[in-house]
Order: C-alpha cells, then structure tokens, then sequence
C-alpha cells in the first residue's frame, strides 16, 4: 500500500494587526529620528504651560492658578497637534514622494498603514500628556484629578478627540497640492482654533458668533470636555450653558468621528496628482 507523501502547509501570511502594529514600530522609529521634530512635538504644551505660569501666576484671577487653568486646554491642544497637524503634513510629504505609492504596491493591506499611524498618534499622545502633567505636577504644584470619575471623563475624551483629530488630520491631507501647501492648510486653521475654543482665552470671553462657529470644530468640545475633567464643579457656571455638557461633548466629538471617516474613505489618495 503506498502512501502519498504530504506536502507542506505553506505558512500564513501575517495579518492586518500583526502587520500594522510591525508597521506601528516604524513609524515611531521613523519619527524618532527626527530630534527636533520629537523635542518640538513634546516639549511646546509643556514650555506654553511653564511660560503662562511664569508670566501670569501673579496677577492670574478665575478661581484657580494659572497653571491649573490652562492645563486641561494645552492638553486637548496637544491632542491634536500630535494627530490632525502630525498626520495632514507627514501623509501629505509620504505622498509627494512616492512613499504611499510604493506601499500600496506592496502585499501590505491597506488597513496595516492606517494600524501604524494610529499606534504613532497614540505614542505621542501619551507621551506627551504624561510630560505634561509631569512637569505640571513637579514644577508648578498643579491641583491634578482625585476621583476615578474624572479620570474616566479624561480618558474617554481622550481617545475620541484623539480619532476624530487623526482622522481630520487624514481626510485633510488629501487637500494639499505639496507638503508646502499642507502645512500651511493644516497649521493656519489650527492657530486660529486655539484662540476661539477656549485654550487661551477664556470661552467666557469669547463673543457669542465667535463661540458658535468655534462650536462647530472638535477642539472647543475637547478643551471642555478636559476642563470637566481636570477643574471642579463649581467652575462649570463659568462655561456658556452653566454646565459640562458632557453628553454634547461625545456626541459632537463621536459626530466629527464619523465625518473624519466618510471624508477619508471617500477621498484618500495613495498616488499624488501628478500621478494620476
């Protein structure tokens, strides 16, 4: 009687997690190398923080100290510096040069890319929050959250800020003619967010127009949300509506997730416009 031999299993190729947290470590490397890029992502809230505290700690009057105040707003700043302004200009310069290109030509699942760029954002992010309230905590004896609730309001507003900013960060990378042109239309947008949504000014401060069309992008309810977090209850009369409005926070930070998604699947481009 014979017997067939058996032939090999052939082994099976890794999947689209495996692959993309593989490609998660490049990215970090990648960015890595870059010194002033990593200095400059990492240190910028920290070195506002220290600055408002220096400057405005003797005259600073809303109820808590200036570091305590513009802590939770330099936090939701650096969310999404780290991932709408990091991503519209890094895919934006990968795109330029072929490198989006070149990827997609490879066995590589296209969902393994966005795995990586999420595990950089999610690096950074945290990376730079834990500096944050780090040199907060040490150096200016910030007033930090004490109740897991709080912590739980932080984190939650966290991650969405965080996916709805990336995926913007995204979406808008495919605006760009250059790398050139994307910083510019990412970073002139961001500054100007900055001053309405309540991280530099107070929103009680804002003229209502100005607040309304703050309203509309994800950094006010960010900044919000954060305050909620991180200042006590009583300080929420000093929001518009009297209150955290936490609910309105995730629904309009989960809303902007799924614009940032539909406008992303609908017009991400691997090839430049010169390629076609």
């Amino acid at each position: 009687m014979s017997t067939r031999p058996i032939a090999p299993r052939t082994p099976r190729p890794p999947g689209a997690l495996r692959l993309g947290l593989s490609r998660g470590w490049v990215e970090i490397r990648t960015f890595s190398r870059e010194w002033e890029g990593v200095l400059f992502t990492f240190l910028l809230p920290t070195v506002i923080l220290a600055l408002f505290a220096t400057v405005m700690g003797g005259f600073f009057d809303m109820g808590v100290s200036a570091v305590d105040y513009f802590l939770p707003g330099l936090i939701a700043m650096g969310l999404m510096s780290v991932s709408f302004q990091t991503l519209g200009v890094s895919i934006a310069t990968e795109r330029e040069y072929g490198m989006l290109r070149r990827l997609r030509g490879t066995p590589m699942p296209p969902s393994a890319y966005f795995v990586g760029k999420t595990i950089l954002v999610l690096f950074l992010a945290l990376g730079q929050v834990v500096l944050l309230l780090g040199v907060a905590r040490l150096f200016f004896d910030a007033a930090l959250p004490t109740t897991v609730a709080a912590w739980a309001t932080i984190a939650w507003v966290f991650l969405l800020g965080t996916v709805a900013c990336s995926l913007l960060g995204i979406a808008v990378s495919s605006l760009a003619r250059t790398p050139q042109a994307a910083s510019a239309v990412v970073t002139f947008p961001f500054l100007i967010l900055q001053f309405v949504s309540g991280i530099f000014v107070p929103v009680s401060a804002l003229p209502e127009w100005l607040l309304n069309l703050a309203s509309l992008f994800p950094l006010l309810w960010m900044a919000q949300g954060m305050r909620a977090g991180f200042f006590p209850d009583a300080m929420a009369g000093l929001e518009p509506s009297g209150s955290w409005e936490l609910p309105t926070v995730a629904l309009a930070l989960g809303i902007w997730c799924v614009v940032g998604l539909a406008v992303t699947l609908t017009t991400f481009r691997w090839k430049n416009r010169k390629d076609g």
